[in-house]
């Protein structure tokens, strides 16, 4: 028999196999009582209705819900964790984040402002989500961060790296400083060096750590001695060495912060702030009153503008996503003038750490314009001090008049101290009862913290911390004491 006419045959057993089947299943579906042969044209109709019915496709997934924390989405994006398999060095440095969990807890308060912003651009590239907590290493999230070989910033730029990657260093601005400018410098610098090392993001990590120079001398010193070349048998320095094992236990311990004693809070998968375009000079004083924006806040957002002034650097700011519109509203209203500071007064105490104010004595030159009113307000002294430090009998000063400033904040120093003030508050009855009372506690500055971070840190409002602490500048020193007050 020829294949064609066998295979005609076959087709046509086939098909008349799967009608009668189909007979067979609708006769028990409608429960017939008795047997009653039926022809083949009499059911084809039926068949056909059927074969017309939408199907239903049970292998279809439901669509992944978009996670409502900057962390969930962060883990969902980690690239570096297969194959790590059990290293002594990632457990050691795991180790340490476990025994020290305020050290990421604040580095994650400081970097709620920044993360978000950074992840997204992480994810247009399509690179390893756990580079998100890069500038935890190399900064904990301070955007005013220093170190000893002059680099600055979250991503903690040399200035001649900074220069390379066309971030600008003047008086004025340091765009090393720069959140936006420095992440999308960060991650030019990281792309070249993961294509200059052939794809491996360990080796590309080391790199951004030591220079891509000592990593390709380590790479070539074990290609002539026949040693491998990957990143955990490479000689390099002891920082090195630790640098990609501390990044990968970081990302460990976010994968699963409750297994490690980490209390990380949440952090909302949404833009924490927006770029708002100006086109002219702006003092970021005028500009956070403008918009009912805490100054502090602002500076934390846009830390490349060395003197807070908006000289040198990009014609934009980073303002609050909230606060946007109403600034992009005022903007449009107001007069250049309005928005520049026409002389700046730096406070005297600003920076300084208290024990050594506590017993200092400094001296203020008087400027041209000056009264005793501006210069108390700027350096938050009252004018009755500053007239009984100077035995002035009035308030007219002279152009060139030094004026003695000194600090009679009297506060102690190591541990935390806690005590309870009643605070006596007046309802129209001179009876002299305790109405409220509030608990004030002195808090201990740490590193990279500023007036904005502690008032959230307490849940309080920047103006009340502004206003307990009247001689603490905007910048603070690690050993500062700040006073804190809570209602009992």
């Amino acid at each position: 028999m020829s294949s064609p006419i066998r295979k005609a045959i076959n087709s046509d057993a086939l098909t008349r196999l799967a009608q009668a089947i189909a007979v067979a299943v609708s006769a028990t579906l409608a429960g017939c009582s008795s047997h009653v042969p039926q022809t083949e044209a009499t059911h084809t109709p039926n068949i056909a209705a059927r074969a017309k019915q939408k199907p239903i496709w049970l292998s279809e997934k439901p669509t992944p819900q978009i996670p409502q924390d900057v962390w969930e989405r962060m883990r969902q994006g980690f690239q570096l964790q297969d194959n790590l398999g059990v290293n002594p060095r990632i457990e050691q440095q795991r180790l340490w984040f476990a025994s020290n969990p305020s050290f990421l807890e604040n580095a994650g308060e400081r970097g709620s402002l920044y993360i978000h912003y950074i992840v997204e651009r992480l994810e247009e590239r399509n690179m390893p989500l756990e580079l998100a907590l890069l500038p935890v290493i190399e900064s904990a999230y301070n955007p005013m961060a220093y170190s000893r070989a002059d680099a600055v910033g979250l991503w903690q730029f040399i200035p001649s790296t900074g220069r390379y990657f066309n971030l600008r260093q003047t008086r004025f601005y340091d765009g090393r400083r720069d959140i936006t400018a420095s992440t999308t410098a960060a991650m030019d610098y990281l792309t070249r060096l993961h294509d200059m090392f052939n794809g491996d993001w360990l080796l590309a990590l080391a790199a951004y750590n030591a220079g891509e120079g000592t990593v390709s001398r380590a790479i070539e010193r074990n290609e002539r001695l026949g040693l491998p070349t990957d990143y955990w048998n490479l000689p390099l320095p002891a920082e090195t060495q630790a640098y990609v094992p501390k990044l990968l236990a970081l990302s460990q311990v976010v994968l699963a912060p409750e297994a490690y004693g980490v209390n990380l809070n949440p952090i909302a998968n949404e833009p924490y702030f927006q770029v708002v375009e100006i086109n002219q000079r702006m003092d970021l004083s005028k500009v956070a009153a403008v918009a009912n924006i805490d100054e502090d806040e602002l500076f934390q957002l846009n830390p490349a503008f060395k003197q807070r002034t908006t000289i040198d650097g990009p014609q934009h700011l980073l303002v609050p996503t909230s606060k946007a519109q109403l600034l992009t509203a005022s903007l449009s209203t107001m007069r250049p003038d309005e928005l520049i500071s026409q002389r700046s007064l730096k406070p005297v105490f600003e920076g300084a750490d208290d024990r050594e104010v506590a017993s200092l004595k400094r001296a203020y030159r008087v400027k041209r314009g000056d009264n005793l009113g501006t210069i108390a307000k700027a350096n938050k002294v009252d004018i009755k001090d500053l007239q009984r430090w100077n035995k002035l009998t009035g308030k007219n000063l002279k152009v060139g008049q030094t004026l003695v400033m000194q600090d009679t904040t009297k506060r102690k120093s190591g541990r935390v101290n806690t005590v309870v003030a009643a605070n006596s508050k007046a309802n129209g009855k001179a009876n002299g009862k305790v109405t409220n009372k509030t608990q004030k506690t002195q808090y201990k500055v740490k590193q990279g913290d500023s007036l904005y971070m502690v008032a959230k840190r307490f849940n309080v409002e920047m103006q009340h911390l502004k206003r307990w602490n009247p001689r603490v500048g905007q910048a603070l020193k690690p050993g500062q004491m700040l006073t804190v007050a809570s209602p009992n």
